[in-house]
């Protein structure tokens, strides 16, 4: 007889994942008439012909249901001065600031949404194909169709085809996000 899988702790899972410095977003997308949010780490590139990306979210999230209903979405990709923007759209458990503190917890892929972007506020706009708001002043942004939804544990991989992209010229480098904590390159 063949022995079980190995039972993995949780969270020594959480702390090496953490170990792989991984770049910040928050996803946007419209469902049911309402803006909806959150701040992803677990973004990817997936194919270049046919242009796919990939985004996980955890299916307790109350964002997995908006952007599978939304089937539209974008992602805007943070730029190092946009710490708060990430903190405001992640889990307060797990994003909650610790304003003394330069590096503070990160937010999680799994997080649930906790706000809604306001499209009148600065730094907002919204995407000519999706309707989705970008937020501007990133290092990238996406706008994407739901291309395939694949059943990963409690998250759900969204890949989405890549309709329309900007990379503008900013000043300063992406934000990211090492032993849970926000840094940048600077």
């Amino acid at each position: 007889m063949r022995p079980g899988p190995p039972v993995v702790d949780a969270e020594l899972l959480r702390q090496v994942a953490g170990r792989f410095a991984t770049g910040v977003t928050v996803v946007t997308t419209v469902a049911g008439g309402a803006d909806h949010a959150l701040t992803v780490t677990a973004f990817t590139s997936v194919s270049l012909d046919p242009p796919l990306v990939m985004v996980s979210v955890a299916k307790a999230a109350p964002f997995h249901g908006a952007v599978l209903r939304g089937g539209r979405w974008a992602v805007s990709v943070l730029s190092e001065d946009m710490r708060a923007i990430a903190e405001r759209f992640a889990a307060p458990d797990t994003a909650a600031p610790d304003t003394a503190a330069p590096d503070t917890a990160a937010p999680d892929a799994s997080a649930p949404e906790v706000g809604r972007p306001e499209v009148d506020g600065p730094g907002q706009g919204r995407g000519a194909v999706t309707g989705a708001v970008i937020f501007t002043g990133g290092v990238a942004a996406l706008e994407c169709r739901t291309h395939a939804v694949h059943d990963c544990g409690d998250h759900s991989l969204v890949v989405g085809e890549v309709l329309a992209l900007d990379a503008p010229d900013v000043q300063g480098g992406p934000l990211i996000v090492y032993r849970d904590g926000y840094r940048t390159f600077g």
